[in-house]
């Protein structure tokens, strides 16, 4: 048959590209979202140029290196070398509260007590432990937010003095660049009693590592092997007295909760939230539908677009020059602080009065920076984050990305208009100008919505993908299609057996037999019971033809049917072991009988083939669990219907069956096994994939077997899985001269 181009084909070209950008749009492959953000940033810088909304009550107490030279030589009344004391802080503290500042937000981290920083002398000539200075000029000022992150704890005395706590982490995109910052994190707040008892000076514990477990804390000792195990009840309460050696004071209750969970929110929301007078504590958090409302008491509301894991887009819309933004160096305050603490007021400013204060560092080559890219620039004051998330929140002012639908629409929308232009005109030239406009004008409008309403409309799929590649797609369609490539294609195609490797077989020059040596993890996962179940049904339904005298037609239809029951059981167990097979992303090799065997590693690498195997055993035998539990209600459910008719014949109860899984690692021999004439199948063999094939068969009923290779993977890539793993005696297994070390793998959900 000779074929021949359709005068259709521009619409099935487009409808296959259409089709492809949407699967790589659903896949959110890391290239294609670099490439995107990258649009981004200049859609970021564009808009600097524009005029925006802005709060005119933000400021910046900038950290310079004029600072650390005025605090070192002594011109602000305090005389201290790079490392400051607690107490510069405390001064600072001091001067806003009397400029009256609205809030003050450190973007500088205070994880440990500092008993050797020279204490303060206070105006009646006592000392305070610089320290206790600081925390009590917070709790005077009353407007305090002060820095937490996951990693570094913050001790006690200054989160309870302090009015607020505020998350400063930066985590920055693949790319090395800070596009977004999470609204809130939730942090474990331990009991100070615990608190005490992790230090240093006592139990030296690693509570960022302590693992709640039923009954008890597990709390690892910092840098040695062992752990501190402490009791608690179900409510995670535990007893004062299995820490304290002396009685307990009176009225001090004998028991309480080892941690509190804290939502901390970011320090730019928390800041925002004072200004408006919105009540974070009355947050409603709809992650799944992608927004945080947030409320006050005076009518006053704000909705923060997030992502499914809280995190939303910074509007750099403030620059630390921005006019809108003040800004000051510390020293200028430290210098009023020490005037006011002199006596001398006269002339003094309050140019921070009713602001919102931002403390961070905007010095260089120390370990004071705080500098990074960002969309606007490579080299950034990082602390800017915090007055411009503030400034969306106050101005309601939010960057919005276009849902998944809506890019999908977008990109469906662009392939159709490229393919009805190419369609429409005639000539590579003028169908080239035509979509040269098309790319022209959605740009225009991408931009425009960004600028006017800060709504991020793709640019990579919709321009770059349903424009130019379809465009050249179409031309290429009709100027150089080669009967021989359809020929290649049409032969590749009609040999395939598995949809997992056709993108290998179109991308081979030659089909080649000879396969290729690849670290792979084998799955084998046997129902158990099935062979059995197959000899009752067989010998239950020759015992009915035969007390029923049934003619030989219907003999026939009786066993037919009881052979398609026992099809359907078997079906409905394997199908699900497949489903997770693939839900894993493994390659489902083929059925043995009642046994589903697979692969993971090949044809697509995969550095965590092991876990994902594991994974997907685990989710196979929770999965079998699930189905017999279903079954076992059913069969009650039918057990207390009416009684069944002597001459019925379908069988009452479900069978429930069980399921064996076996699992091993190790270098393999993968490829395409079969005929150049008759059906290939992609698969594995070799030693390591008949020892899976073994571990299946010690594994017994509802169980996991890994070998040794696949524990080490575990161990690797996945420790706390590795944990739950029971080592069994070494087997010996048909086929291997040596005992083989195997561990089981728990799977069944607490």
């Amino acid at each position: 048959m000779t074929f021949k181009p359709s005068k259709h084909a521009p619409v099935l070209v487009a409808v296959v590209v259409v089709v492809l950008l949407c699967g790589l749009q659903l896949f959110h492959l890391d290239f294609f979202e670099r490439l995107e953000r990258m649009t981004y940033d200049l859609r970021v810088k564009t808009a600097l140029d524009f005029p925006a909304p802005a709060a005119t009550n933000l400021a910046f107490v900038a950290i310079e290196e004029s600072s650390l030279k005025a605090v070192q030589d002594g011109q602000v009344g305090l005389h201290f070398g790079l490392l400051w004391p607690r107490q510069v802080y405390g001064r600072l503290v001091d001067e806003l509260s009397a400029e009256g500042a609205r809030a003050v937000g450190f973007d500088v981290m205070f994880g440990e007590l500092r008993p050797d920083h020279p204490p303060v002398q206070m105006a009646n000539g006592s000392l305070v432990e610089s320290d206790n200075f600081f925390a009590m000029q917070m709790q005077r000022a009353g407007n305090v937010i002060i820095a937490v992150t996951p990693e570094i704890s913050l001790p006690s005395l200054f989160a309870t003095n302090a009015l607020a706590l505020g998350d400063i982490s930066t985590e920055k995109d693949p790319d090395g660049i800070l596009r977004r910052v999470k609204a809130f994190r939730i942090y474990r707040l331990w009991h100070p009693y615990i608190q005490y008892f992790a230090g240093p000076d006592q139990y030296n514990l690693d509570l960022d590592h302590a693992r709640i477990l039923p009954g008890k804390i597990i709390m690892p000792v910092s840098g040695a092997t062992n752990v501190v195990e402490l009791p608690i009840d179900a409510q995670t309460n535990f007893y004062l007295s299995d820490l304290l050696s002396n009685p307990l004071p009176a009225g001090v209750p004998s028991r309480a909760p080892a941690f509190t969970d804290k939502i901390v929110w970011h320090m730019g929301i928390v800041l925002a939230a004072l200004q408006l007078g919105l009540d974070l504590d009355k947050a409603k958090i709809d992650l799944a539908d992608g927004k945080i409302v947030l409320s006050g008491t005076n009518g006053i509301g704000r909705t923060i677009p997030v992502d499914k894991d809280g995190y939303f887009y910074v509007d750099w819309r403030l620059t630390d020059n921005d006019p809108h933004l003040l800004r000051a160096p510390i020293e200028a305050l430290l210098w009023q602080d020490e005037q006011r603490l002199q006596g001398q007021t006269n002339g003094l400013s309050d140019t921070f009065r009713n602001r919102l204060v931002v403390v961070g560092s905007a010095a260089q080559g120390n370990n004071l920076a705080d500098r990074g890219a960002t969309p606007l620039e490579e080299d950034t004051l990082l602390v800017g984050k915090h007055w411009n998330v503030a400034n969306s929140i106050i101005t309601n002012r939010f960057i919005r990305r276009s849902s998944l639908p809506e890019e999908l629409l977008l990109i469906v929308g662009m392939g159709v208009l490229t393919a009805f232009l190419n369609f429409y005109f005639r000539g590579v030239v003028a169908t080239t100008l035509a979509v040269f406009l098309l790319m022209s004008l959605y740009l225009a409008v991408a931009f425009f919505v960004f600028i006017q309403y800060r709504w991020w409309l793709p640019l990579v799929f919709p321009v770059v993908g349903a424009g130019f590649v379809e465009h050249f797609s179409l031309v290429a369609w009709v100027a150089i299609f080669e009967e021989k490539e359809k020929r290649r294609v049409k032969s590749v195609f009609s040999k395939i057996v598995s949809p997992d490797v056709v993108s290998e077989l179109l991308r081979a020059e030659k089909l080649s037999l000879g396969g290729a040596r690849r670290e792979i993890t084998v799955f084998f996962a046997d129902v158990r019971g099935f062979t059995a179940l197959t000899d009752e049904v067989q010998a239950a339904a020759a015992k009915v033809v035969l007390e029923q005298q049934m003619t030989s037609e219907a003999a026939v239809a009786y066993l037919d049917e009881s052979a398609h029951e026992t099809l359907n059981t078997i079906n409905a167990y394997l199908a699900l072991v497949a489903d997770k097979v693939i839900a894993h992303g493994g390659t489902l090799d083929k059925y043995i009988g009642d046994c589903v065997m697979a692969f993971w590693g090949a044809p697509v690498a995969n550095s965590k083939h092991a876990v994902a195997c594991v994974h997907a055993a685990i989710e196979a035998q929770r999965g079998i669990e699930n189905l017999n539990k279903q079954r076992r209600a059913e069969n009650e459910s039918r057990s207390t219907e009416n009684p069944v008719p002597a001459n019925r014949q379908t069988p009452r109860s479900l069978p429930i069956l069980s399921l064996g899984c076996g699992v091993n690692t190790g270098l393999m021999d993968v490829g395409l096994m079969g005929s150049e004439t008759h059906q290939y199948n992609y698969t594995v063999f070799g030693r390591e994939v008949n020892l899976a094939s073994r571990l299946e068969s010690v594994s017994g009923s509802a169980r996991i077997i890994i070998g040794e290779t696949t524990y080490h993977h575990l161990q690797r890539d996945d420790a706390a899985l590795a944990a739950t793993c029971i080592e069994l005696p070494p087997v010996k297994v048909k086929g291997f001269q040596d005992v083989v070390k195997i561990y089981e793998v728990p799977w069944q959900t607490k």
